[in-house]
């Protein structure tokens, strides 16, 4: 993409900024409160690209002058080493953020300003599975957490080595959906696990899901198409944590999907529970069902978000994780395990970007 493209979108970006702007100032759109976060969103991300435009601009212009003054020839070698210097720094800095603009170029995802629910589930792979479902939820609950968003535990069990058999959380944050997009689908994991003593290396697989959470507006939930069964709590092994009758499972007659919620000792705090991770399954169903509409070579630029679909491997003996969508590869496993997963995911942003600006530029 040439700077001329970069001045041409950000001109008509520029025209649209007045008509958000008047938008904004009309007391009425406080009336429709979707309306007006959409308004909203959409002004943040126009500003922030004319922002960087223009900081990126005047970075263009300040390395043009100091390689005017290293081609004339300047007398004071001290003046030409600065020059040099000041150079090599705004070539880096002006390289950085024109990938930035590029990334603000792109058309907004409708749920990237939307809070999410993630879930993780063991799937091939026993005890082996369910140990490395809880190391990477704590490994988003980690990254969650260097971002300063919001976590809560909506659902979770233990299994009987440590392991999770489930676990069902949401984030709520700046940017939350935009940066975990892209965790959808079947994560498998090569190492030797603690359970094997004869030191081979083993297979395993989970599923993870990201949700964006749902608004009222978004999905047409009937309440008779609603079943409502309560049922005491349980812990590991069945036993009873619980004397109660708190635990709640919603059913959705239509579709057959039942979410069950016994985090909480209020029946009522489960009840909310479930239904929220129950809109937000739907509301992906419906979703889903829009972008299977899409033609199957822009589907598969960003991959299909399928839970069945493989996404990325988890190498331990070579300290390697490659994300099979992209063809991306990170070498610093325990770090990312650790919650860094910008390592991974900022690679996989850049892929994603030089995708859609190629397509965005050829539909021109």
């Amino acid at each position: 993409m040439t700077p001329e493209d970069i001045l041409s979108y950000v001109e008509t970006k520029q025209l649209r900024m007045a008509e958000l702007e008047k938008e904004l100032s009309d007391p009425s759109i406080y009336q429709n409160q979707q309306r007006m976060r959409s308004v909203s969103q959409e002004h943040r991300a126009v500003e922030e690209l004319c922002g960087n435009f223009d900081r990126w601009r005047k970075m263009l212009e300040e390395l043009a002058e100091n390689r005017q003054i290293m081609s004339a020839g300047e007398e004071d070698p001290e003046l030409r080493d600065l020059a040099a210097a000041e150079v090599a720094d705004l070539e880096a800095k002006s390289a950085a953020l024109e990938e930035e603009l590029k990334l603000n170029l792109l058309p907004p995802d409708p749920n990237d300003g939307k809070n999410i629910i993630v879930e993780l589930k063991p799937a091939a792979g026993g005890e082996e599975s369910a140990l490395f479902t809880g190391e990477l939820a704590r490994a988003y609950m980690k990254y969650a957490e260097g971002r300063h968003w919001k976590l809560e535990i909506l659902d979770q069990g233990m299994s009987d080595l440590g392991g999770l058999k489930h676990i069902t959380f949401s984030l709520a944050g700046d940017g939350v959906y935009s940066r975990l997009k892209y965790e959808s689908g079947v994560h498998r994991v090569q190492r030797v696990p603690e359970t094997e003593s004869g030191g081979r290396v083993h297979t395993s697989t989970i599923t993870v899901s990201v949700m964006p959470e749902a608004e009222e507006v978004e999905i047409d939930v009937k309440q008779e198409d609603l079943r409502f069964d309560v049922f005491r709590s349980s812990g590991p092994g069945g036993q009873c944590v619980n004397t109660t009758d708190s635990a709640v499972r919603v059913t959705h007659i239509p579709t057959g999907i039942a979410v069950a919620s016994q985090q909480e000792k209020s029946q009522h705090q489960n009840k909310a529970i479930a239904l929220r991770i129950l809109y937000a399954r739907l509301l992906e169903i419906k979703q889903n069902e829009e972008n299977a509409k899409l033609a199957g070579e822009k589907r598969a630029q960003v991959g299909t978000g399928d839970r069945s679909e493989r996404i990325r491997t988890y190498n331990f003996p070579q300290n390697r994780v490659t994300d099979h969508r992209f063809g991306v590869n990170a070498f610093d496993l325990p770090k990312i395990m650790e919650g860094d997963l910008d390592l991974l995911l900022d690679p996989i942003f850049s892929v994603v970007a030089a995708q859609r600006l190629e397509t965005l530029i050829s539909s021109k």
